[in-house]
């Protein structure tokens, strides 16, 4: 059987549960496929959020949503995936406390609006994204304002949903701080408007 009629039976992304850990580095060689985050995706599969997320969900089960930093690089704002991943559930989900290599998981209060469904992951909205970055006390991985700056540039109007959001979240902890970074992040937009570009 060709090689290609199996790939185009076969995810998008593809994990050692798919394929062999040899046949997929023969394949990388061969030019079939390239690395995306842990896994490995079709040299013709574009580049889209959807196989992103399902990059990162190699990682985590279905019932985790991608967050933060790893939401970030799913909508395009970063150019690679955090090392560690990052992970949150919600407080009304039954799922037992989960631990692996890599990657980090915390218990949230988040709407079903927040949460972006694609076929294989599950992940936050760009708004619940940047609303999360700009919120975070201790930043470590990187400064979240320039991650925000770039969701921002590639979502018109999302500085102003995130400024009502914020303003709205009256005793949310680190509310000043979020309001502080953001009024960084709406001074860098209106210094230096974002050209007219493709949005993934």
């Amino acid at each position: 059987m060709p090689q290609h009629d199996l790939m185009a039976r076969l995810p998008s992304v593809l994990g050692t549960d798919d394929l062999p850990l040899a046949e997929l580095c023969a394949a990388r060689i061969d030019g079939e496929v390239v690395p995306i985050d842990d896994g490995w995706a079709p040299v013709d599969e574009p580049d889209l959020p959807g196989l992103r997320a399902a990059a990162v969900a190699l990682r985590a089960p279905r019932v985790l949503v991608i967050e933060r930093l790893s939401a970030a690089w799913v909508h395009g704002a970063l150019p690679a995936p955090p090392s560690i991943a990052q992970f949150c559930v919600p407080r009304t989900a039954r799922v037992a406390v989960f631990s692996a290599p890599r990657l980090v998981v915390r218990e949230v209060v988040i709407a079903g609006a927040d949460i972006i469904d694609y076929p294989s992951a599950r992940c936050t909205s760009p708004g619940r994204t940047g609303f999360d970055l700009l919120r975070e006390a201790a930043a470590t991985d990187a400064d979240p304002e320039p991650v925000v700056v770039e969701l921002c540039r590639m979502h018109p109007g999302l500085a102003s949903e995130l400024r009502t959001r914020l303003i709205d979240a009256v005793r949310m902890p680190h509310r000043s701080l979020a309001l502080d970074r953001l009024g960084r992040v709406e001074n860098e937009l209106a210094a230096q408007p974002s050209l007219t570009r493709y949005t993934s």
